[in-house]
């Protein structure tokens, strides 16, 4: 299955295309969406929704996962985010994936092994996981690499009645730490 995830954001929305087939992960593409915070929310949410479009003419995923909205004393950030989600949601339907909502406790429980891991950790283990050499220039890229990796993992343990990690280290010993 291939699986696009999704960290929204108005200014960056990272995202991340992974294939999972046979408890194997294999990294295929990843970014961000950058849109100019002097532009109005509009016009931002038409870029970010025209391009995740893009990528999943290009891709063709069947799945797809987002990070829900995490509790923020700003209102405004908020509404802001949920704004692009509703676009993000919207470009999966049209589409007719497969949608799945993680909150980022879960992402980062899924990925690392503990809810309150940082991002420095949730990048680490993706980059692990993902067999990847090279830096991300932003968390919100890694953190999207790491919703699709999570979506995987809970796909998995869905499918079978063993553990998703067990699966996984049973068949990637060379990933284990």
């Amino acid at each position: 299955m291939i699986i696009i995830g999704v960290d929204p954001g108005t200014i960056i929305t990272g995202f991340g295309i992974i294939k999972y087939e046979n408890s194997k992960l294999n990294y295929l593409y990843s970014g961000i969406i950058k849109t100019p915070s002097t532009k109005e929310i509009p016009p931002r949410l038409e870029s970010i929704y025209d391009e995740l479009q893009r990528l999943i003419s290009n891709y063709n995923p069947t799945q797809f996962a987002i990070e829900t909205v995490f509790y923020n004393n700003n209102i405004q950030s908020i509404l802001k985010i949920g704004y692009v989600r509703g676009i993000a949601l919207l470009a999966a339907q049209k589409c007719k994936l497969e949608i799945c909502e993680y909150s980022p406790r879960e992402v980062k429980k899924s990925v690392v092994g503990n809810g309150a891991a940082s991002k420095e950790q949730v990048q680490f283990m993706v980059k692990k996981l993902l067999n990847l050499q090279n830096d991300f220039p932003k968390f919100d890229e890694s953190d999207a690499l790491a919703i699709a990796t999570c979506h995987a993992f809970k796909k998995d343990s869905l499918s079978h009645k063993s553990g998703s990690w067990k699966k996984f280290v049973e068949a990637n010993p060379d990933k284990v730490l």
